[in-house]
């Protein structure tokens, strides 16, 4: 069986958000989880993980903790990842109440955005083509800031594209967007992520899950 050449493109926030949180499948080992869902003709050279670390509120100071807890286990255990990272930007905005009131329509808020992971992983994914690097890019993701660069990839260097979808078919529907420039698409399912957890502890090290998870 010829393999095929397989790197893989992780909106970090995007899976977290879509699939797992509030689930105990936190503990994802994402190598294993791809195997499982891949056919075996795909040989997984680089699994590419971009986030942002985030900030502890007052009313869950192990937030942060926590997922950088994760991201040394993935470092640790699966030698394929490479984990690339964005920042967050908090701006004040005025915005329109839900239920306005005749004395007051608008509020001042603080908006905090995630900035850098999708153009990160856009780049990524393009400059790897770019390089023939793959044959076949897996992205994961719902993100139709993507297209874009899936749409170059497959019309401009002739790659595979897989994507596969957080959250479907349970909390959300496919980005039309994303999946016009995706050869195959793959929903991301429950009973997939309780199978493929990663070890507690990571061997070798003293990296455990985390006891709220």
């Amino acid at each position: 069986m010829e393999k095929v050449c397989t790197f893989v493109y992780i909106d970090g926030f995007n899976l977290y958000y879509g699939s797992v949180k509030g689930t105990p499948f936190k503990w994802l080992d994402i190598r294993k989880f791809l195997q499982s869902v891949l056919h075996p003709k795909h040989s997984i050279l680089s699994i590419k993980y971009f986030t942002a670390l985030v900030s502890s509120p007052p009313h869950d100071p192990q937030k942060s903790t926590r997922q950088q807890v994760y991201l040394r286990a993935l470092k640790a255990y699966i030698p394929e990842i490479e984990i690339y990272y964005g920042h967050f930007l908090s701006n004040p905005i005025r915005a329109p109440l839900v239920n306005p009131t005749p004395t007051q329509q608008y509020a001042d808020v603080i908006k905090t955005e995630e900035k850098g992971s999708d153009v990160n992983l856009a780049i990524h994914l393009l400059n790897d083509a770019w390089m023939k690097k793959y044959d076949c890019a897996i992205v994961i993701s719902n993100d139709s800031d993507l297209a874009e660069s899936m749409r170059l990839v497959k019309e401009q260097h002739k790659k595979m594209i897989g994507l596969f979808v957080p959250g479907f078919p349970k909390d959300r529907s496919i980005s039309r967007e994303l999946k016009r420039y995706a050869n195959f698409v793959r929903p991301i399912r429950t009973e997939t992520l309780k199978a493929s957890q990663l070890p507690d502890p990571i061997p070798g090290t003293k990296i455990h899950k985390p006891k709220a998870w």
